[in-house]
């Protein structure tokens, strides 16, 4: 070990280095701020120093999505996103006290539960610093028949609230590619739809490309075992491509594991920038539009 090394250099869980700034501004398209350690205040300007200016802060719960109003409320750069994760509707129909929120209170279930549970959600998604409605949609890797029932009548209801209130929808998809595009085309997708941390191959990007779905990637398509997501991003239409970190959740290569947020950006699209075959201005030019005009800021 080098005689200069010190605890923040060598703590395989420490947060990584600052990036080189972009010199073209970007948007974080999805994080969660509430999850991070430090203040807003903080974590906006590590973020601004290296070229991110913007973030949209999603909500997961109840309690999760008032602090993403209020936060936008507050920020100039920051906009919100508020709706149940699809894990979420299962807890609330079974009564389940855990949250994603640790101040997240639970009522004793039942789809009337769930049912006051998207009245709030709804009210907040007409709030003007609520630019989004997510992230919702399906959910499969540990949820049985009685979960999926619930996810899904969530999921309806979401679309059905972002397109009263003319807000994106910001759709979690996870092992659930066929239903959750088989719901959008049931419900008729809003005009603004978004996949976050998009999770399919590049099969999947030609359909959402044909239906003007907007692709939004996070770190994994930095892993090495995410060949299918860079094979994506490869085809993905330039004005659909969106970036994200989904911070504190899946931090970049070559800082996998340790703790995300929104000033790792730079590092994102750097990599998408050498999947795509251009130079990182360009790329972060029509990421910036792309956000703007998906989220209607």
């Amino acid at each position: 070990m080098p005689s200069n090394a010190g605890p923040a250099q060598d703590d395989k869980h420490a947060a990584p280095p600052l990036p080189a700034p972009l010199a073209v501004p970007v948007a974080d398209s999805h994080t969660h701020l509430d999850m991070q350690s430090g203040t807003v205040e903080e974590g906006l300007a590590k973020a601004a120093s290296v070229g991110v200016t913007t973030v949209v802060q999603v909500g997961c719960d109840l309690a999760g999505s008032r602090w993403a109003a209020e936060t936008a409320a507050a920020y100039d750069s920051v906009h919100a996103a508020v709706a149940l994760h699809p894990n979420e509707a299962p807890r609330i129909v079974h009564g389940d006290p855990d949250g994603w929120s640790r101040q997240g209170a639970r009522t004793p279930g039942g789809d009337a539960a769930l049912d006051d549970a998207l009245a709030e959600i709804d009210r907040l998604a007409a709030l003007p610093q609520v630019k989004g409605v997510g992230e919702t949609g399906l959910d499969y890797f540990r949820t049985g028949p009685e979960g999926k029932e619930a996810q899904e009548r969530s999921f309806r209801a979401h679309i059905e609230i972002a397109k009263r209130h003319g807000k994106a929808l910001v759709i979690h998809d996870r092992d659930a590619h066929a239903d959750v595009l088989r719901v959008l085309k049931e419900e008729g997708a809003p005009e603004r739809t978004v996949f976050h941390c998009y999770s399919g191959d590049a099969d999947m990007a030609g359909i959402c490309a044909r239906e003007g779905y907007y692709l939004s990637f996070a770190g994994n398509v930095t892993f090495k075992n995410a060949q299918n997501l860079r094979d994506a991003l490869a085809v993905a239409p330039p004005e659909l491509v969106l970036v994200e970190t989904d911070a504190p959740f899946l931090t970049p290569a070559p800082y996998r594991g340790r703790p995300n947020a929104p000033y790792l950006i730079p590092v994102t699209v750097r990599a998408m920038a050498a999947v795509r075959g251009t130079d990182e201005d360009t790329l972060a030019t029509a990421l910036a539009a792309n956000t703007a005009r998906a989220f209607g800021y």
